[in-house]
């Protein structure tokens, strides 16, 4: 029912361009969209810790009045007290509460962590490839997941508990003043003292607390990696190497924790100690004020109300200033590794619509940001509906031609073309739309088989999946899939990146993804290169037919895979040696011909290379 009296937060609005690399930047622009409800929590807490003093004055009020008129009396003098306190204790103050609950744990708690995460996550997302391939996706995903939990407590704790306690360090200013000068000394003296220190504790928490989560992310990222190679690990007997390995990312970080504890268990005994002076000398000064004749007995009560209950906000204010800290910490620590602008970006008028047409590689140059240069002045054209296949020995160049077409990273030198429009003048998923791809290492989801086949053509219905899944011969292998929970069929889950089929299976099942796609171009990176010779001639059969009408480029070291193209293109230390067709190539004797005379079983071997 709350949750309908309370403004409520989209927290799948889009973010507002880039997040920004400084903190209290970034924080503006992850909760972008969340102002107006944050600021009503801000107004409903401070509220609620004025109605504390509210309380406290009103006890205050109370016993004055007894004072006053002494026994005897009861309705006559204290009516318009006791309809106030009736109203206040049993109405208001409890919609106060109801309502200050409800905007932590139904406004503002579920709502702003997946606004922040999502939005983090489309950032992370739209990095080149060069950027994953600088990390580890577990210490990505763990960074990303520190980045919303921490900005969603620190939103929390703030609106809960600080300004719940600024309202009432103000409330109690007030009061204290009111009743005398002197009480309002000794609030001021204990309140510049734990200024103090906050300040000198505070930045040494948020530095601690940035390396603790540094070092735990190290811990998730080492976990992860040996956890996403576990065959790998068992196959060479490194079982111990990696225990080690996350024994020694470990020690880092309980090293950086056992810092961390001390810390916070010194800063927690400051707090602790200043908060049990305030009551003691606020108390002990308005029973010296009363004996002098300067202050009530109600005087004494509100007093003795407002200190201990600052008291008890105090310590719960150095708990959660440790924890917002420890929040920042961890932020900042995020930040760093998250925000760094895209490398490839669109242009802002890039055309959101590709015209398919001829290909072409226009003086093109690539380093990866080094000196070696992976292709260097590679001119290439590819006709509309001609198939062209890209030989060499690794490191000749050909994937990075097919990368930088796929625009997963930027050309350095020259320009590639589709269509006669330069593909960093389209966004970069109109140009993408335009290319079914089936690559060497097959990508598959922790999914149904259905789901991964799908994801090509996502309003693909059944019956065209499986299709596509016959005309790549996967249709009878997944019709025998199960899973652990008893899925089977198209229903059975994969695994994670497809570990519970053979290489030849992840290959059909990504040639049946291309295969519903149906896009223009198609590119094949070593598309058969998994697969036996008897599924290899089924499939080889099916791309013929999907290849018509297409461009096609395609890698492959198995050259009986790329004879029947129309061009074949030589590559050799990122430049274009050869090309022609099978036959003449052969007729030239050249390296091509010395590929395929040296190739075992059809492939460009080491010797071949050499």
């Amino acid at each position: 029912m709350i949750r309908h009296l309370l403004p409520q937060i989209d927290p799948f609005q889009p973010a507002d361009g880039a997040p920004p690399e400084t903190l209290w930047a970034f924080t503006r622009w992850a909760l972008k969209g969340a102002e107006r409800p944050i600021l009503l929590a801000v107004l409903i807490t401070a509220l609620t810790g004025v109605s504390e003093l509210v309380a406290a004055r009103f006890t205050g009020w109370v016993i004055d009045g007894a004072e006053v008129t002494g026994q005897g009396a009861f309705w006559g003098p204290y009516w318009g007290l006791i309809v106030f306190g009736l109203l206040f204790f049993l109405l208001i103050r409890p919609i106060l509460f109801v309502f200050d609950a409800g905007v932590s744990g139904v406004m503002l708690g579920p709502n702003l962590f997946p606004m922040v995460l999502q939005r983090l996550n489309r950032h992370v997302m739209g990095h080149s490839m060069r950027f994953f391939e600088n990390d580890f996706a577990g210490r990505l995903s763990q960074k990303a997941l520190q980045v919303a939990r921490s900005l969603t407590d620190l939103v929390l704790e703030t609106t809960d508990v600080v300004v719940y306690a600024l309202a009432m360090f103000t409330g109690a200013f007030l009061l204290l003043a009111a009743i005398d000068a002197r009480l309002l000394g000794v609030f001021v003296v204990w309140a510049v003292l734990y200024a103090l220190a906050l300040r000198y504790f505070i930045p040494r928490v948020q530095n601690l607390s940035r390396d603790r989560a540094g070092a735990r992310t190290v811990v998730t990222g080492q976990i992860v990696d040996t956890f996403s190679n576990i065959a790998t690990v068992k196959l060479f007997a490194r079982d111990e190497d990696e225990d080690a390995a996350t024994r020694a990312a470990l020690e880092s970080y309980r090293a950086k924790a056992l810092d961390f504890g001390d810390l916070s268990a010194i800063f927690r005994m400051v707090l602790m100690t200043l908060g049990g002076i305030l009551p003691v000398v606020s108390i002990l000064g308005a029973l010296y004020l009363f004996s002098r004749g300067t202050a009530s007995a109600g005087d004494i009560a509100v007093t003795a109300m407002i200190t201990t209950r600052l008291s008890m906000v105090t310590n719960r204010l150095g708990r959660t200033a440790m924890s917002i800290f420890t929040n920042i910490g961890e932020m900042e620590d995020g930040i760093g590794t998250l925000t760094p602008a895209h490398e490839i970006i669109d242009r802002p008028d890039a055309l959101g619509q590709a015209q398919a047409g001829e290909i072409r590689f226009d003086k093109v140059g690539f380093a990866y940001g080094g000196e070696s240069r992976a292709l260097s002045g590679f001119d290439l054209t590819i006709a509309p509906g001609e198939k062209v296949a890209l030989v060499g020995a690794s490191g000749a160049g050909k994937s990075t031609a097919v990368s930088l077409l796929l625009r997963l990273y930027d050309v350095e030198v020259g320009r590639i073309l589709m269509g006669g429009t330069d593909i960093r003048d389209l966004t970069q998923h109109a140009l993408r739309r335009q290319i079914a791809v089936v690559r060497q290492e097959t990508a598959m989801f922790n999914r149904s088989a259905l789901e991964n086949i799908r994801y090509g053509r996502p309003g693909a219905s059944d019956a065209e999946v499986f299709e596509a899944a016959n005309r790549a011969s996967a249709h009878e292998f997944i019709l025998g899939l199960k899973d652990h929970r008893g899925n089977t069929g198209y229903a059975a889950r994969l695994g994670e990146r497809g570990v519970k089929l053979s290489g030849g299976q992840r290959q059909r099942i990504a040639l049946a993804r291309a295969i519903l796609r149906d896009a223009p171009v198609l590119v094949l990176d070593e598309a058969t290169s998994a697969l036996d010779s008897e599924v290899e001639a089924e499939i080889q059969e099916a791309l013929e037919q999907v290849m018509m009408g297409k461009t096609v480029l395609a890698i492959a070291h198995r050259l009986s895979t790329i004879a029947q193209m129309d061009r074949i293109v030589v590559m050799d230390q990122g430049r274009i040696v050869e090309q022609g067709s099978h036959e003449a190539l052969l007729a030239q004797d050249g390296l091509y011909a010395r590929y395929w005379e040296r190739q075992s079983g059809g492939f460009i071997g080491s010797e071949a290379a050499e």
